[in-house]
């Protein structure tokens, strides 16, 4: 059914959804936002599940923004590239109010849009190993579709740490953020992330989704108007000679005009 993304489900209803484009680094290419949207649908309506485990296959968890796409923007008129945007918020709208607990594993490195992949989790463990940033200042663009579930995650205060200077961090400062509830070795991930799940094969599901709505409903805003707040502010961002150059130093394997 699905080409990038697998989702298997145990006789607990403990269903796996596995972002599986290990060659690209599990990068969020247009065909994964549209099979990510409809996974959040269809595991979210489905009695039988009762939590879903959000991982990726290989070394990467998400490396942002898949590279094709990203080219493809460049070239695009205004119109194409919210219709574009829109589809990554969309994504992330759908999973982050999907009615069933999301508990993510990230085995390896998230970047750009993977942070955002992350802080949709309602719970998220890493490996000691990996490393986090958000990326996309560096190529002239921002963080603004996934900005909403980053400040949501983090708060503005430890966000401002490194929303806008690209930097990477590893697990140890992504748990001080709070993108990380925690950080293992990794052949301890499935023993944590296991210690996650039992909780919720206790409780009522009907119970747990209000729950999760309840708490989205006391949290910071995300609805239609801030998703499309940020879907402009993205699209405008493409339309810079900032974004060209710096996309086009990206492809191009050199140094931005800004850069030292």
């Amino acid at each position: 059914m699905f080409d990038t993304i697998s989702i298997s489900t145990d006789a607990r209803g403990v269903a796996t959804l596995t972002l599986n484009r290990p060659e690209k680094h599990n990068a969020l290419s247009a065909q994964m936002l549209a099979e990510l949207t409809q996974a959040a649908a269809d595991l979210g309506a489905n009695d039988g599940v009762r939590v879903v485990v959000l991982t990726g296959a290989g070394k990467s968890f998400c490396a942002g923004g898949d590279l094709g796409w990203m080219r493809e923007q460049m070239h695009a008129d205004a119109e194409t590239r919210a219709r574009e945007a829109a589809k990554l918020a969309h994504m992330l709208q759908a999973l982050n109010t999907m009615p069933k607990p999301l508990i993510g594993a990230l085995q390896g490195n998230a970047f750009g849009g993977g942070v955002g992949m992350a802080s949709i989790c309602d719970v998220a463990i890493g490996v000691d190993h990996l490393r986090m940033g958000l990326t996309e200042t560096r190529l002239g663009i921002i963080p603004a579709t996934i900005g909403p579930y980053v400040l949501a995650r983090m708060g503005e205060g430890r966000a401002r740490r490194i929303f806008m200077s690209a930097r990477l961090f590893d697990a140890s400062e992504a748990v001080d953020l709070g993108l990380l509830a925690r950080s293992v070795p990794g052949d301890a991930l499935a023993e944590a992330i296991e210690a996650e799940v039992a909780p919720y094969l206790t409780c009522a599901p009907g119970a747990v989704a209000a729950a999760k709505a309840l708490a989205r409903q006391l949290g910071p805003r995300i609805d239609a108007e801030t998703i499309e707040m940020t879907i402009q502010a993205l699209k405008s961002r493409w339309e810079t000679e900032e974004a060209a150059e710096g996309i086009g130093a990206f492809f191009d394997k050199r140094k931005a005009a800004w850069m030292p």
